[in-house]
């Protein structure tokens, strides 16, 4: 009997520490991403955003994903900054979201703003790799 409920926690002990795993790569595969955004690293980008990408940004401008690239490689759109807080991930399978609180300094149009934001982004699970799907933001 105590053989038993040992073999039942370990298996429970291995269930979150997959869980926490998952979590941690894809808070860090976040994290990535945004610093990818502020160096404008076009690879990084492509491969973790969906080509079905919807970027929505606090005063209502959606982005595509061809559109995001563009405007980074453009100047248009230029990230300075980008600091994230209090992350929080919800694992559904092969589905995510992450909800955060981000202070992002960016240049648009030659004219430069801060913004306190908060954020949703819904991520998907591709092979071995976390791709951003959607994204929305609203001004904290």
């Amino acid at each position: 009997m105590l053989r038993k409920l040992f073999v039942i926690a370990l298996l429970i002990t291995a269930v979150f520490a997959k869980a926490q795993t998952a979590e941690a790569k894809l808070t860090g595969t976040l994290r990535e991403f945004h610093r990818a955004l502020v160096d404008k690293d076009k690879t990084f980008i492509n491969q973790h955003t969906d080509k079905a990408l919807s970027y929505g940004h606090s005063n209502g401008w959606v982005e595509t994903k061809k559109e995001l690239v563009e405007h980074l490689e453009s100047g248009y759109m230029n990230y300075n900054s980008f600091r994230e807080d209090s992350i929080k991930v919800e694992l559904g399978g092969k589905l995510a979201h992450a909800r955060f609180i981000a202070e992002i300094t960016a240049t648009m149009s030659g004219k430069a703003s801060t913004f306190n934001l908060r954020v949703l982004e819904v991520w998907m699970k591709k092979g071995k790799r976390w791709v951003l799907f959607a994204r929305q933001a609203v001004r904290k």
